[in-house]
């Protein structure tokens, strides 16, 4: 292979020049007699404890390459798959699409070749679903307990799925005429379309949701009355204010923020800009805001009405400049990081610089620079070096950028207006570990107005809250603790439940002379909670490479980018979404190779029969045969075979 291909073909045991190896023969005939046998050990695998919302990713793809079936054989796998993805996320089209997917890079597949296509995978699935018109169940029974949820964006969107599914009364209150929040009104519909986002909120409300819009809690409805109307409150109202720039001058007319640009485009009202736009960040909101600006276009005159700064304060556009000629925007993007080390993914800093975009990386802003007006006619910045977090400028590198408007995307924080009570002082929210508010019992929040990140933690921390939403409900004490690997893990009981294979006893104390018990799997041992195993676990000589099954994506130019809103990430084909199942690795779980049957020397590894047959319980082990040589556990690619002490 060249030296220059940063390519792996595949994961090798041995490197170039390695002269000792392990010789399987000896052991084979040595045999390796120990007082330890093999033990079933599930534990979670790094896509899965990578996800901020706890997907069973490793459980979907076991779905798509068809190890995993339905129980009822007339269920198409893809639905199979949506109800599994569903029980932690409900948006599986829109995050399919936009999550930066820290699932991926965490994939223990990076180490043979590339990562498994999580996204492309969730992002087919959430389609399939949306287009076969796949709703969820009915809601459990009533249990007669009420909970408002204040705010409807992915937090209190994915309250409200989970609370209704425990047969909770639900009401979202959202002070914008339409729900969705950060997926609606913080990310471009090219990105997240809306007829997608539409049918999965949609979904949500069939469930017997009522919904309340344009009611601003604090405002509109006392926070009293809420609190007389409800058993309990989920707060997940974002942060919809943007972090100024903190440098002289930056109180400008022509100053704004990234959050507020996004807002007033999201809504139909700023169609166009003036002049030269400046946007300071570096993560994913500031990539939005310039490929919007590009999009959008400038128009050579304005009248004072006209320009986005005012258009983005209330203002609407005349129908002249609704209608005028656009030329390409000249937009410059700034950050403190080096373009590799921005926080935004990837594919997207490559996109906006194929768009047009100028990114400017390793500066930092000093000072805005005023007219005889007042406005803002430049930006005054310097190279910088990062120490740490905090940017260190560089003396004598001062430079001026010209600018017409400057977008700050460096940061947000919750609008808690009407609500001193929750405000922590600093914009936010507090909470415990179970997402509890601090100073109130019944009050439980998360998303944004906690701590500003990705919607997919904002769709994890509605799944914890709930389960503290409805301990308080039922009046059970909260958990003092929560798990170390707090996702949603496969139960094998579960499993063999839905199967009807349930064991004669659910739980036993470890005894001698129980190897003829129906036991769920003997010498099984569940640490998904505690660990998340690592590539080193794995028998990775065991997986080939295999080119993974990239979405198309259509890449638009710097001279096509004018008002094209097209979106640019196409869906992978039904056989691409089972061959990226096909390439997950399984870790921490049995994925059914037999390499511990064919490779066993006393032939004590054997196969469960066929009607006994579940995920987990694949194989077991005749431990009167067994001489603990632990090849099984060797050559087990996935990791799920330890040696445990036996007899």
């Amino acid at each position: 292979m060249n030296a220059n291909d940063s390519k792996k073909l595949s994961y090798r045991r041995y490197d170039d020049g390695d002269k000792v190896y392990d010789d399987f023969t000896d052991k084979i005939f040595n045999a390796g007699h120990t007082h330890k046998c093999p033990t079933y050990v599930h534990r979670t695998p790094p896509c899965q404890g990578s996800c901020p919302s706890g997907h069973d990713v490793r459980g979907w793809l076991a779905i798509a390459r068809g190890q995993d079936k339905p129980a009822d054989p007339e269920t198409p796998w893809q639905q199979y798959a949506f109800e599994r993805m569903t029980e932690s996320n409900p948006f599986p089209s829109v995050m399919g699409r936009v999550c930066p997917a820290p699932c991926q890079s965490g994939c223990n597949r990076n180490e043979v070749d590339d990562f498994v296509g999580i996204n492309a995978v969730e992002h087919y699935v959430g389609d399939w679903a949306i287009e076969n018109k796949v709703t969820y169940p009915t809601a459990a029974a009533d249990t007669g307990k009420k909970v408002a949820v204040i705010g409807g964006g992915p937090a209190g969107l994915s309250a409200a799925y989970h609370l209704r599914k425990l047969g909770h009364g639900v009401t979202v209150f959202d002070e914008h005429e339409e729900l969705g929040g950060m997926m609606r009104y913080g990310i471009p519909g090219y990105r997240t379309p809306r007829e997608m986002l539409d049918s999965e909120i949609d979904r949500i409300i069939d469930m017997g949701v009522k919904v309340k819009t344009a009611t601003r809690i604090g405002t509109d409805i006392t926070m009293e009355k809420i609190d007389a109307d409800f058993d309990a409150v989920f707060w997940g109202i974002g942060a919809q204010s943007g972090r100024a720039l903190p440098v002289p001058g930056a109180d400008a007319s022509n100053c704004i923020t990234g959050v507020a640009f996004l807002d007033a485009y999201n809504q139909g009202r700023l169609q166009h800009v003036t002049g030269r736009v400046i946007v300071i960040g570096g993560g994913d909101t500031s990539i939005d805001v310039a490929s919007v600006a590009r999009r959008l276009g400038n128009i050579a005159s304005a009248s004072v009405n006209d320009r986005a700064e005012n258009i983005v304060m209330g203002h609407t556009a005349h129908d002249v400049a609704a209608t005028a000629i656009r030329e390409g925007a000249d937009v410059t993007l700034t950050s403190l990081f080096k373009f590799d080390q921005m926080m935004a993914s990837a594919r997207e800093r490559e996109d906006a610089v194929s768009e047009g975009v100028d990114i400017m990386d390793g500066v930092m802003p000093l000072e805005v620079m005023l007219d005889d007006d007042g406005r803002a006619r430049a930006l005054k910045m310097s190279k910088c070096d990062m120490d740490g977090g905090a940017p260190v400028a560089q003396e004598g590198t001062e430079f001026e950028l010209e600018c017409d408007l400057i977008v700050s995307a460096i940061g947000q924080s919750g609008n808690l207006d009407g609500l001193n009570d929750l405000d922590n002082g600093r914009g936010f929210i507090d909470t415990d570990k179970n997402y509890k508010v601090s100073s109130k019992d019944n009050h439980f929040a998360g998303g944004d107005i906690i701590r500003p990140h990705l919607l997919t933690t904002a769709i994890g921390h509605a799944s914890i809250a709930v389960e503290g939403i409805h301990k308080f409900l039922v009046g059970e004490e909260q958990a003092q603790r929560r798990p170390k690997v707090d996702v949603h893990h496969f139960n094998l009981l579960e499993e063999l439940h839905q199967r009807h294979l349930d064991p004669d006893a659910t739980t036993h104390e470890p005894t001698r002379g129980t190897a003829e018990d129906n036991f769920a799997v003997h010498n099984y041992e569940d640490r998904a909670d505690k660990q998340i195993i690592p590539h080193d676990e794995l028998f990775l000589g065991h997986f080939g490479y295999e080119e993974r099954n990239h979405r198309a994506e259509i890449k638009v130019q710097a001279s096509e980018v004018l008002g094209n809103f097209d979106e640019r990430l196409n869906t992978i084909t039904e056989e691409q979404a089972q061959a990226e199942g096909e390439r997950c690795m399984s870790c921490g779980m049995c994925f059914e190779c037999d390499n511990c049957v064919i490779y066993c020397p006393q032939d004590a590894v054997f196969r469960v029969k066929k009607d006994k047959v579940a995920i987990g319980r694949y194989v077991d082990t005749d431990y009167a045969k067994c001489i603990g040589c632990h090849i099984c556990m060797d050559v087990c690619p996935t990791g799920y075979i330890q040696m445990g002490l036996g007899e």
